[in-house]
């Protein structure tokens, strides 16, 4: 006779009890949201103060300031952006730029290196009516391949992030995307509110799985956006738009994510509003 005796071997997602077991999820912030302070010291502690983890910093600041801020703090800076990518495109049909583009995303991950971060995002490319949709994915491929065992070396992964630069426009290509460096090196910085222009979070965080290093939180309203304009649709409270947050913490669950998901979207200008935004994350990791 079968076993009657149910464990919780086969309901992961429930702790002993019966209940929601409670997600391993880390609170941070992008640099751009923090509208608060004037100097890196500032917005550290008012981060601090609002209740994050840590932050996701920029590309080429002051290290030693960003170093004192982080150790005043306790802080963790878990991820880099590379704050020259959308200047310097590896797409650029100007090898000059795309060699320069190279070299910030260098300078990137040596700071994440110096920062004790392990991902620094980057936009790879943009397909434009003069950048065609092979090009930018050619470059764009060549460029990082040439960086990937510079990251290997430092030991921070290269995160691919999707955004409206008309490329990598379904969770399938962009796993290939990814795939094709062979390295553990290339990964998905995963955008929950980005993908609501032309799809559904959940099902990209589901194919894309493993792959993802890093999550930005960022919400989206359709509604606002067919009205007022596409642009328009992140104006919107987290929590209060489009995304189903639920089933984006489903899908984290079910592909094993464990890491970090950061504020990227607007209303971070004030203590309050950093507060605010935090609280709201937290609900979400929650939900």
């Amino acid at each position: 006779m079968a076993s009657a005796f149910i464990t919780t071997a086969s309901f992961p997602g429930l702790n002993v009890l019966g209940s929601p077991a409670k997600r391993n999820l880390m609170t941070g912030i992008m640099w751009g949201s923090i509208g608060v302070g004037k100097t890196i010291l500032d917005k550290f502690e008012a981060a601090k103060l609002a209740g994050y983890n840590g932050v996701e910093v920029d590309s080429h600041l002051n290290r030693d300031e960003v170093l004192k801020a982080k150790e005043a703090t306790g802080l963790r800076v878990h991820s880099v952006c590379d704050s020259k990518h959308w200047k310097l495109l590896l797409s650029s049909p100007d090898a000059k730029i795309r060699q320069e583009g190279a070299d910030a995303l260098k300078i990137a991950l040596e700071d994440a290196g110096m920062f004790g971060a392990d991902a620094v995002l980057l936009v790879p490319g943009r397909v434009t009516d003069t950048v065609s949709y092979d090009d930018c994915w050619n470059r764009s491929s060549e460029e990082i391949k040439k960086v990937v065992p510079f990251a290997a070396k430092l030991k921070v992964k290269i995160a691919i992030e999707n955004v409206w630069n008309n490329f990598l426009l379904s969770p399938l290509e962009a796993a290939r995307y990814i795939d094709q460096f062979r390295s553990p090196w290339v990964g998905a910085y995963f955008d929950c509110g980005n993908i609501l222009a032309y799809g559904w979070p959940e099902q990209w965080i589901k194919i894309l799985g493993k792959r993802i290093a890093k999550i930005h939180i960022k919400e989206y309203s359709k509604k606002i956006a067919d009205t007022q304009g596409k642009s328009a649709g992140f104006n919107v409270k987290l929590r209060e738009g489009d995304v189903n947050w639920g089933a984006v913490m489903s899908a984290l669950d079910q592909v094993g994510y464990k890491g970090w998901t950061s504020i990227e979207m607007p209303g971070g200008d004030t203590p309050e509003g950093l507060k605010d935004l935090c609280d709201r994350l937290k609900l979400i990791i929650e939900s």
